[in-house]
Order: C-alpha cells, then sequence, then structure tokens
C-alpha cells in the first residue's frame, strides 16, 4: 500500500489527465466523487472523436476471477464495482450491463483428429490471459438461440453464475464522461500535450503545455498531478513530457478486427433472454469470441482475430480502418457460426482498435518516482495506467478507484504494488505529499 503525509494543494490547480478512454474517464470519475478532491479536472484527449479505439470498439464483456494471482484482487474489485455502479444507475438500461453465460462452443471435427474444445485458446494463453476457473459442463439448453447448431457439434458452460457479465464499452464510456461534466470536469479534445511547464527556480512540475489540434493555438493547464492513460500511446506521452526519464513505458498495441451484427434470431426487445459469451475455434486458424448484448435489438459483438505486428496508427487521424482481408475473414466466420433467420444478418458496424499490452501480461497501475522521473515533481506525482490488455473494460473501474486512491495519496483498495512499471513485483512504495 502508499505510505503518504498529507499538505494542501492549490484549489486551482488541475489534476490533468491524458487519454480520454475508459481508464482515464473511471480515474477521472472516482475522483469526482471524492470528497477529499477539491481540484479541478481536465482530461486532454488529441482524438477527433472520442472513444475511436479500444474503448468504444472492445467487446465488454466482465468476469470477476478470470485472472492471474497478481490481478485478482483489482479484477474482483472491478467487477463488483460494475455490478454496484449498474445498480445504483440504471445500468441495464443507460449501457447495457447485465449478468451472462459464458459457453465453450465444440465444433464438429474429423473422427480421426483430436477434437477441439472452444476454449482451447482460453486455457493455452492465446488471447484472454487464463481460462475460466470452472470445469466445463453440456448443457444444451443453455445453447444461445442465435448460434447455429451443427452435427456433432456441442456447448459447454463454463462459467459459475454471478462471475461474468456483459456491458457495452460505448456507452458506458458516455456515461462517465457525462457524470465527470455534471461534476466540473473538463475535456480538451482534440488537444494534445507538447511538454512540462516547470518553476524556474526549483525546476518542479507546475502544468503541462497544450496545443489544439483544431486551430493550433497553444494553452497551459496549471496543475502539478498528472495522470497518464493513454493505451498504446502512452509510451510516446511519457517521453514527449519526460525526455529525460531514466525509464520508459513498455506498453506494446494487440490490435483487434471486429464485427456487430444484428440478428432478429435473438432481439432482446422481444424478451428477457440471457446475454451469452461464446468461445469458439475457427477453420481458418484463429479463436473467435461472440458477445450478445443488450439495448441493440439483438446485436452480436464477434471478435477474435488479433495482431500484435499491426503498425499502430495516430490517434490524432480518428477510427482505424480495418483490413479487407481481415474483414473478410470475420464476415465469413460470422456466417459459418451466427444464425441470420428470414431476414439473415446485418452488419452494424466493423471496427480496428489498438489494445495496449505489456510483454508481462500485468497492467502498469502505478506512480512513477521522481527520481526515474528525472526530474522534481514537488507536492504532485504522475502516474501511468496502461496495458490492460483484453481486460480494459472488465478492470476498468476498479483502476479508477485505485487511481484515485494513489493519485489523492490515500491507502489502494486493493494492493496494486505488483503493478509496477519494470515489470512483475517490482511496484514501489512511494512517500509522497499532496
Amino acid at each position: 500500500m502508499t505510505i503518504t503525509t498529507t499538505t494542501t494543494t492549490d484549489p486551482n490547480d488541475n489534476i490533468i489527465i491524458l487519454g480520454c478512454g475508459i481508464i482515464g474517464l473511471s480515474t477521472a470519475y472516482y475522483l469526482s466523487l471524492s470528497p477529499t478532491n477539491t481540484n479541478p479536472i481536465t482530461l486532454i484527449d488529441p482524438s477527433p472523436e472520442l472513444f475511436s479505439s479500444a474503448s468504444g470498439f472492445a467487446g465488454g464483456f466482465l468476469a470477476k476471477d478470470w485472472f492471474s494471482p497478481s490481478l485478482t484482487p483489482l479484477g474482483a474489485l472491478s467487477f463488483n464495482e460494475h455490478a454496484r455502479l449498474a445498480a445504483e444507475n440504471n445500468g441495464r438500461e443507460n449501457w447495457g450491463y447485465t449478468p451472462s453465460t459464458c459457453i465453450s462452443y465444440i465444433q464438429h471435427h474429423d473422427g480421426s483428429k483430436q477434437q477441439k474444445r472452444g476454449d482451447d485458446w482460453l486455457r493455452s494463453g492465446t488471447s484472454r490471459v487464463n481460462a475460466a476457473p470452472v470445469e466445463a459442463e453440456h448443457d444444451e439448453a443453455r445453447r444461445p438461440g442465435w448460434l447455429k447448431k451443427k452435427e456433432g457439434d456441442k456447448v459447454e458452460v463454463i462459467s459459475e453464475e454471478g462471475t461474468t457479465a456483459q456491458v457495452d464499452p460505448l456507452r458506458l464510456c458516455q456515461w462517465l464522461l457525462g457524470e465527470v461534466m455534471k461534476r466540473g470536469g473538463k475535456v480538451l479534445q482534440p488537444a494534445k500535450a507538447t511538454g512540462l511547464v516547470r518553476d524556474d527556480l526549483t525546476g518542479e512540475v507546475k502544468g503541462v503545455k497544450v496545443r489544439d489540434l483544431k486551430d493550433g493555438s497553444e494553452r497551459v493547464v496549471k496543475g502539478n498531478r498528472v495522470v497518464i492513460t493513454a493505451g498504446v500511446w502512452t509510451p510516446k506521452v511519457f517521453r514527449t513530457l519526460f525526455p529525460q526519464a531514466k525509464v520508459g513505458m513498455r506498453v506494446g498495441s494487440l490490435a483487434g478486427h471486429s464485427i456487430v451484427v444484428r440478428t432478429p434470431i435473438w432481439d432482446t426487445r422481444e424478451g428477457e433472454e440471457e446475454c451469452h459469451a461464446v468461445f469458439t475455434t475457427h477453420e481458418k486458424n484463429f479463436c473467435p469470441e461472440m458477445f450478445s448484448r443488450l439495448g441493440g435489438g439483438g446485436e452480436v459483438y464477434f471478435a477474435g482475430l488479433n495482431d500484435s505486428t499491426s503498425e499502430v496508427q495516430d490517434p490524432e487521424e480518428g477510427k482505424a480502418r480495418p483490413l479487407d482481408e481481415q474483414r473478410g475473414l470475420l464476415r465469413e466466420a460470422v456466417g459459418d457460426i451466427i444464425k441470420g433467420g428470414d431476414g439473415g444478418l446485418e452488419v452494424v458496424r466493423e471496427g480496428l482498435c489498438f489494445r495496449p499490452v505489456t510483454e508481462w501480461g500485468a497492467p502498469i497501475v502505478s506512480q512513477i518516482t521522481g527520481e526515474d522521473l528525472g526530474i522534481s515533481v514537488g507536492d504532485g506525482g504522475v502516474w501511468v495506467a496502461a496495458g490492460h490488455g483484453p481486460w480494459g473494460i472488465a478492470m476498468s473501474l476498479g483502476t479508477g478507484v485505485v487511481m484515485a486512491d494513489l493519485v489523492e495519496g490515500k491507502e489502494t483498495r486493493v494492493d496494486v504494488r505488483g503493478l509496477g512499471y519494470h515489470g512483475p513485483n517490482t511496484h514501489p512504495v512511494v512517500v509522497h505529499t499532496i
């Protein structure tokens, strides 16, 4: 946990959050709720359209206990916070929150070959980092109505009741943004942090220089607490502000293509059918994952086609354009697996997003020491939260809770000392003043 001493801050100083995706917004949301925070909150984001990468194009699958030991406390905190926030704010209607059932869909294969399980890739770590923590149980009655049935296939339930859920991440981001702005938070967008403002005598951080990307004008946002939640662009943002730093932020990209389709076979406006998360394998050597959602008139999110070598697009360029080959492959797989009914499948949208990952498979949720920054932060500080990989939406709210604690110099709700920026189990114990 953090060890702190407390002093007062200038009430005009902003808490500056660089990155207005779901991690930055969750941090801002919990800071805005804190009775001990009297400082204004300013989020800065260079994208011409907010939520145009992972925060808006992710699947929105939530799990309570699908994590490695170092992530288990944060994962459970976040899952419970998703449920609490939804219960208190009509999350079912506002952002499609609902409990879900997880299914391993095992398709028929040649009898001479070993039959593949639908969640083999989960168990081997090909995509999501850990397997479902329960023994699979065959239950044909739990097959989603929109999932095609083929000779020799079967479905197995791989989740326990109350341990998985579903949201629409775009709608959740929009709701969080609205709540932050209701409490006085500001968003500068599209805008880009270009450097620090430092005290002439002490060298301490006093603010951030910001360029408006529409008209090119520049301004200074006053504040000595800086939080970097810029996803895959975190290393670039960090190096821009702290070129003298002794460390870098080792966050890479896992690009993911996705498609959202609407099927008349499953329409939540007609009833209360449960949502499903379905994991399977495909003959084209990738591992589809499908999530049915509330509020879209029968929408199913379909993804699983990932690539760690794709070039990351600059956020200033707007939405990334899906590659034609990958779009075709996803459409083919959708047609193989999801029922279209008499009306066929309607493509709602296609997307490409860049999920931030670390080489050790756990996010960075940490304060950066002044020694590693190479400058004095005085009574302020610099924090980074990035690298959540496929669990960014699931861990968003818990990360926001913990980051708000760190920024305010409080003891964190769960222990995140193992989520440091040097790798696993290297989170510093920081002595600082707020």
